[in-house]
Parts: structure tokens; sequence; C-alpha cells
């Protein structure tokens, strides 16, 4: 028997870049169609409610298209309905030709959420009575917000931790797919039914078990290339573990995958893989990274997976926008820098929108860098492009 191949982090690292979308050139033109094709290409775009700098979904896709704009994504998600924002590992916008394979977990959060005490006491001892009541007047009444609807908590917080009972019930039936995301008004959420958002997508039928389970670890892959089960379960959110497992196992033996294993770049010992049968031929398609840094939303993809990215790119990266400001190592909402396919470093940035300034607080170059004149001009470069994106007239930088 032939021994296991074993691949560099170097190569697992391009092959993963050129599936995510950060090998192609970022000066090319930008449309509803490119834009359309590079989140299929990704699979889905994280939303995220915080705009320190900017919505995380518009760092994400601006770090790959120079020309992209706000408005393109709305086109595509609220216009085109191209894409709906479901769940996936969190809040994300994800190609609507997927929609189907959202069904069994609108079944499973059927089931999850009635059983969540959490769930039971903001919408309170007569569940379906405030369900129909909230279906009804939106069916009725069209697309509606949460502060369309009446409550007797004046003056209180309304976070996620204090919801009223329409809130609860709204979000019950987005989760369980009655209800779909419309469009969104200063983040906030607009609800209406599922038949009138995605007419053509609603009465789709339910995949069979191993349909789903097919799509979620073929489409995982072809976004990962290389991945161990747990990653391939991980990156829909929507198999367990031992289905992801018995998939890949099968998938070896038929060829459509071959065991491989990946060094690390952090001391660990090369951990066992799987990757696509032809993983080869793809990496001898990839083009070399653009001569360029990027600025990396900490929602992006190539971070998502902490310990992942650990390994591939010996990058140590924390959100910190939870963890108490004293303990804090780097800052609330902090950027990692791509530099072709290296992770070289990290800023600490803040848009000062009433002066149209993006301040950078900090900058943070990975140790044993040696930070060139080169290496100065491209950052100063990628933040010009990130001022551009998020509206800033000027970038600022820490004096030395």
């Amino acid at each position: 028997m032939s021994a296991t191949p074993q691949i560099s982090t170097e190569v697992a690292r391009h092959l993963f870049l050129g599936a995510q979308g950060l090998l192609a050139d970022p000066t090319r033109k930008t449309t509803s169609a490119t834009l359309a094709k590079l989140i299929e290409q990704m699979g889905f775009v994280q939303l995220d409610s915080i705009n320190y700098v900017e919505r995380a979904h518009h760092l994400t896709l601006g770090s790959r298209l120079d020309a992209y704009r706000h408005e393109h994504f709305a086109h595509l998600l609220e216009t085109q309905r191209h894409l709906f924002e479901h769940w996936t590992h969190d809040a994300s916008a994800i190609p609507t030709a997927w929609f189907a394979h959202w069904k069994p977990r609108f079944k499973r959060y059927e089931d999850k959420l009635r059983s969540r005490s959490w769930w039971m006491q903001r919408i309170g001892t007569k569940p379906d009575n405030v369900l129909d009541q909230v279906r009804k007047r939106i069916a009725r009444e069209g697309p509606l917000r949460s502060q369309d609807f009446e409550h007797d908590r004046k003056g209180q917080a309304a976070g996620w931790w204090d919801w009223k009972p329409q809130k609860a019930a709204l979000e019950y039936l987005w989760f369980t797919g009655e209800l779909m995301v419309a469009r969104r008004e200063k983040f906030q959420k607009v609800y209406d039914l599922t038949e009138r958002v995605l007419p053509n997508h609603a009465p789709l039928a339910h995949p069979s078990e191993a349909e789903h389970i097919e799509w979620a670890c073929h489409t995982a892959f072809e976004r990962l290339v290389i991945a161990t089960p747990k990653e391939i379960a991980d990156f829909w959110h929507s198999i367990t573990l031992a289905q992801a497992r018995q998939w890949c196992e099968q998938a070896a033996k038929s060829g459509e995958l071959v065991a491989v294993t990946i060094a690390a770049t952090n001391g660990e010992k090369p951990r066992a893989s799987f990757a696509l049968h032809d993983w080869q031929a793809r990496l001898r398609k990839l083009p070399e990274p653009p001569d360029r840094m990027r600025l990396l939303s900490p929602f992006d993809p190539v971070i998502r997976d902490r310990a992942r990215v650990e390994r591939l790119f010996g990058f140590d990266y924390r959100f910190e926008a939870f963890v108490p400001e004293p303990q804090r190592k780097y800052g609330y909402y902090v950027l990692p820098i791509l530099e072709e396919d290296r992770l070289v470093g990290r800023i600490s940035p803040k848009f000062q929108r009433d002066q149209g300034i993006l301040e950078v607080q900090q900058v943070y170059w990975e140790p044993g860098l040696r930070v060139t004149r080169l290496r100065r001009q491209k950052l100063d470069e990628a933040l010009q492009r990130l001022a551009s994106l998020i509206g800033a007239e000027r970038f600022t930088l820490p004096k030395d």
C-alpha cells in the first residue's frame, strides 16, 4: 500500500484561499453577477450587527472586490432574491438555489425552540396564540418589523435577553421557515411570509436525509478542498459529525476523496484529513496570490475556524469585542492583515463617522516579521481601499 500523502501548509493555504475567492483578481469588474458567483463560491457570507468599522458582510466582500459597493449586495438579497438570509453557524446570506436544504433545519428548530425554557419564558404561556396573531397580521398587512408590534414594556431594554412575545414569535417563525427576512432597515429585520419572499422556492420538496448529507458534504469540500470530517460537519452546521465521517469514508472508497495528512505551522503533528481527489489539478490551475495586503473581517470565512487558522497560517486570532476591555490583548474590533497568502499582522481600527476618519489605533505585526518600507506602503494602500469602502475621507495611523 502506498503511503498517505502529506500536504504542506503552504499548499493547503493556497487551495483554501483559492476556494474562498482570495486568489482571483480583486480589480476585476464588479457586477451583481460577479458578486453572486463569488458568494456561491464562498458558500455564504456571515452577517453581524456590530458596525464599529463596517458591517461584516461588506468587509468580507470588499476585501475580495475593489469595486464592491453596498448596493450590489442589497440588490442580490432584496431585489433579485438570489440570496436569502438564514442560519449556518450564525446569521448569513446564502444562495437561494440551496433553499430546499434549509427545510431539514427548519424542522429541527421547530422541535428545539419549543423545548427551550428561554424561548418559552419570552413568548409566554400561550405560544400558539401569539404565533397565530403574528402570522395573521403579517399575512394581512405585509412585511413588518418587531417594533411594529405593540408591547407593554415601554422604557425597558429590548435586546435578545428581553424579547417581547411578538419578537420571540417572529424569530420562531423565521427560524422554522414560515417567515423570511424580506429586507433590513437600519439592520432591523423586516419579516414577510416565505411564499411571498421566495415564491418559487417555498414549495420545493424536502430533501431526503441521504440527499441532504450528500449536498452538505460535497458543497463543504468544494469550499475547503482539504478538511477533516469535523470541519465538514461544522461548515454548514447541518449534519452530525458521525454523518460527515461516514460520508468521507465512503467517498474515499469510491475515489471522490483521498486520505491525506496536513502539516501544521504550530508544532502539532500532521493531521489526518481528506482531500478532493483532484486537489493537485486544482492547485495547478490556481493563480499566485495578488501582490497586496488585505484587511479581513473578523467574520471572514478564512478566519472563522480559529484552530484551522492557527494550524495553516500560524496565526492566533481571537475576536475580543465581548472580552472586558482590561483583558483585551489587541482591541475591540481587530482586522487581520493578509499579505498574499500569509497572515502577517492585525490592526485595531475605529471609524470616527462624525469626522469622516478611519482611525487606526494600533498596528500589530507578527513576531519576527521584517516591516519594510514596501510593507508599510502596501498597508497604506489597503487602508485607502478600506476607507473608500466605508465612506471615510481619510485614514490615520498611530505615531511610531
